[in-house]
């Protein structure tokens, strides 16, 4: 099934012919990104934005994939936008407009023909504001297109024998932050370092969510356990208290995407 979707997502591509791809360094856009290079070459290049809500290992990471499979690519610095510094709950589709408007001119600039994301079938059936912008945008989104989910891409890029098929999801800081807060600079960076914790102690994928000076720590419910025996629990309040956090939580309903979203919040 999944190789059906992908002889899809190739005729897609090359119909597409000439483009740039908003490559943030995900397990999505890598393996868009890499079958458009596979067919185009010199047609496509991927374009990572950075933000000073997107973790710098993500923006390290995705140059680095590029490097590797000798793939056009470039990151592009871009300040904090200010209509989305008081992290409204319609974030997530201000910031799409105004990111991928970017590319929209960048394309333009550069003679290619369209902007394309890496959005997959899983996120039509998910809460994706930023879905909404990128159609009124007239960005493309050829996974989606292709019918290929989350765990199809995975799987191809399990059977070509990259890493990358089993990189946790990963989203913008900003979603650590309740809606309707002033986003400092010094929240997004302690958010970004407790998470960097986590990961390096043994935790991929799991999300710290800020509130005021309060951790409160998503997880997969396997590692509830394992976190909150010792030695784990003390490192674990140590290093988020030299990060700056007075009080540190442990959310019981584990790791939920969205979980500041309205319905993710009700009784």
């Amino acid at each position: 099934m999944s190789e059906d979707k992908r002889n899809k997502l190739d005729r897609l591509l090359n119909d597409l012919n000439s483009f740039v791809v908003g490559f943030s360094g995900g397990v999505d856009s890598s393996y868009l990104l890499l079958r458009a290079n596979s067919l185009l070459k010199e047609k496509i290049m991927g374009i990572t934005l950075r933000t000073p809500y997107m973790p710098d290992s993500e923006i390290e990471e995705a140059a680095e994939f590029a490097r590797e499979h000798k793939i056009n690519h470039r990151v592009i610095n871009l300040p904090f936008p200010e209509a989305i510094q008081n992290n409204p709950p319609d974030r997530c589709y201000i910031c799409k407009k105004i990111l991928f408007g970017q590319l929209i001119r960048f394309a333009a600039d550069n003679s290619f023909s369209h902007v394309v994301d890496g959005s997959n079938a899983d996120d039509a059936s998910s809460h994706r504001p930023g879905i909404r912008a990128l159609q009124e945008l007239g960005v493309r989104s050829p996974l989606l297109e292709a019918g290929l989910t989350k765990q199809d891409i995975r799987d191809l890029l399990g059977a070509e024998g990259l890493t990358i098929a089993s990189k946790p999801s990963m989203a913008c800081l900003l979603t650590r932050i309740p809606y309707n807060t002033p986003v400092s600079s010094g929240m997004i960076h302690m958010v970004e370092q407790a998470e960097d914790f986590f990961r390096t102690s043994g935790y991929p994928g799991t999300r710290v969510r800020i509130h005021g000076d309060l951790a409160r720590i998503e997880c997969h419910p396997s590692n509830f356990y394992r976190m909150t025996q010792s030695p784990d629990r003390e490192l674990i309040i140590s290093g988020l208290k030299k990060i700056g956090f007075r009080y540190v939580s442990l959310d019981l309903e584990g790791y939920r995407s969205g979980s500041y979203d309205p319905e993710n919040t009700r009784p």
